[in-house]
């Protein structure tokens, strides 16, 4: 009789001393429980690395809120005692910076373009971290009416990286909804999770660059309420310049 192949995959490996079974068959069954046995360890290896894993990042994420919550109790306790000596509390300059751009394309000049794409700009509502020195607040300077930037704090920072967050891939636009993901882009510069990227963003750290520049421009809404007068400065009542703190809350306006 005539023996369906698909049958013998079913039948026990014993048949093979009857000569019942043909060697492409029992090759084919080797072939597919080595791979099955490959695969269950890898994935056996995984899952051990990833717990882990998971450890290390539940550490840092307690060590890093530790260190925010003392940075802000020290803020505190300087600015009590300047009050209470009568005299004032200076705190150190910000060294982190988010800019939104608010304006459009049209009548654009050639120097505030190529500005533009430098800061990655390219639209309308991109926001981008950049660090706060000499160079970057000249750049600034030359595209202000098209701007509007400030200090973010530590909340804003986090909610934009969470809820917006994209990592550039291979030149792609990829959510980042995996520690996998920053691990694989920044492992090198020991950023492995999500919490490193913030610490990284929100610190200015040794390899802010690679940080930010991994960060995809984020994509903000319209803001709620919309604007006052785009042609106008902060200052003087309108939208665009320096907001400092009140950047936050226009952030929030727009995330």
């Amino acid at each position: 009789d005539h023996l369906d192949p698909r049958s013998l995959l079913t039948q026990p490996t014993k048949m093979a001393s009857k000569g019942g079974i043909p060697e492409g068959i029992l090759k084919k069954r080797k072939r597919n429980d080595r791979l099955a046995a490959e695969k269950a360890k890898a994935r056996t290896e995984l899952r051990a690395a990833n717990k882990s894993k998971r450890k290390v990042i539940f550490k840092r994420a307690e060590a890093y809120t530790k260190e925010y919550r003392t940075k802000a109790a020290d803020e505190l306790r300087l600015r009590r005692m300047a009050k209470k000596s009568g005299s004032f509390y200076v705190p150190a300059e910000p060294k982190l910076l988010f800019v939104i751009r608010i304006r459009g394309i049209n009548g654009v000049s050639p120097k505030v373009r190529k500005v533009l794409q430098l800061f990655r700009l390219l639209q309308i509502h991109n926001g981008v971290f950049v660090r706060a020195n000499k160079a970057t607040i000249n750049m600034l300077r030359i595209i202000e009416p098209y701007i509007a930037y400030g200090y973010p704090n530590l909340k804003t920072v986090k909610e934009l990286i969470y809820k917006r967050g994209y990592g550039k891939v291979d030149k792609s636009r990829i959510c980042l909804r995996d520690n996998a993901i920053i691990e694989k882009a920044l492992g090198e510069k020991g950023i492995i999770c999500i919490e490193d990227l913030v610490h990284e963003i929100y610190t200015v750290g040794p390899h802010f660059k690679a940080a930010s520049n991994f960060l995809w421009p984020f994509k903000l809404n319209t803001p709620r309420g919309g604007l006052i007068k785009k042609g106008n400065h902060w200052n003087e009542g309108g939208d665009f310049g320096n907001r400092e703190d009140a950047i936050n809350a226009f952030v929030r306006r727009m995330n």
